[in-house]
């Protein structure tokens, strides 16, 4: 979006010129959204073996953590509902904090991250993670320089600890288009259901679009390993994020009663790895 650009979020019409850019913005390579139809068709096939997953997970003894990251309004709880809609709660939890209290800061970073992580038959999904560090906290000014850096080269420490105790990890960001963000505010602001996800940071951080690219770059090329490598959804349509997120999940295990026809194929337009799967459009 131009700099000079501008529009009132309280204003119920969103803006045509906007509107028209949306679905391409951040580099997407699709015109339109997957169809329903589709999309509930694949998601009924995906849900089912994630069924099996857990019900693996549990008999196994299997430990798995999945980490969702992205902007604001990216499709984070939306994807994570796909996954779970069908699991059993006891067995596989989502895990939201809040600001961290006045005792956990002055804890060491990742302890509050790390009393989340699961035990045996359990699997655990971040709706956000020890990356705010990465990301919201030096953007909005809640850490230092110093602190950010430090952050960076011990997450992939952290991170090797966690695989090395036989815990999965998997890393999602969810990448969307400066105009489909700002549909989605919009969206939010007018809905009686969910205005109240739109909350003042959100509104601050419209204006540092290119503060959180830059963070994110930097997150991106410092904890980005083959051993826990970042993987890129392109997300301006949350169908096609949802169903190639599982379809990762899905086809990285092993697991009892694996249906592999059920599964389908990745996109490689919406799936990639690292910093070099982004585009540069924004």
């Amino acid at each position: 979006m131009a700099q000079n650009e501008t529009f009132d979020l309280n204003d119920p019409v969103f803006p045509q010129a906007l509107k028209e850019r949306m679905m391409a913005s951040g580099g997407y390579p699709y015109d339109k959204k997957l169809k329903r139809s589709d999309y509930e068709a694949d998601l009924e096939r995906l849900q089912i073996e994630m069924v099996k997953v857990q019900e693996w997970v549990q008999s196994k003894g299997e430990r798995i953590v999945i980490v969702f990251e992205g902007r604001d309004a990216a499709g984070k709880g939306g994807s994570i509902k796909a996954l779970t809609q069908y699991t059993n709660p006891r067995h596989v939890r989502v895990v939201a904090l809040s600001k961290p209290s006045d005792v956990e800061r002055g804890q060491w970073y990742f302890q509050r991250y790390a009393q989340h992580l699961p035990t045996q038959g359990e699997i655990v999904l971040f709706d956000r993670s020890w990356y705010n560090r990465a990301g919201v906290e030096p953007v909005m000014g809640f850490c230092t320089p110093v602190q950010r850096d430090k952050f960076l080269k011990d997450a992939p420490r952290f991170e090797r600890m966690i695989l090395d105790s036989g815990t999965r990890l998997f890393k999602f960001w969810l990448n969307i288009g400066q105009e489909m963000q700002l549909k989605r505010f919009h969206d939010r602001r007018h809905s009686p259901l969910k205005h109240w996800k739109l909350s003042p940071m959100d509104l601050e951080a419209l204006d540092k679009w290119q503060d959180y690219s830059a963070a994110r770059d930097l997150m991106l090329e410092k904890t980005h390993n083959l051993d826990s490598p970042w993987v890129i959804l392109r997300a301006n349509d949350k169908r096609r994020a949802r169903l190639n997120m599982m379809r990762h999940v899905l086809l990285s295990l092993d697991y009892d009663g694996k249906d592999e026809m059920a599964l389908g194929e990745i996109d490689p337009a919406i799936l990639g790895h690292g910093p070099g799967f982004l585009s540069k459009v924004e």
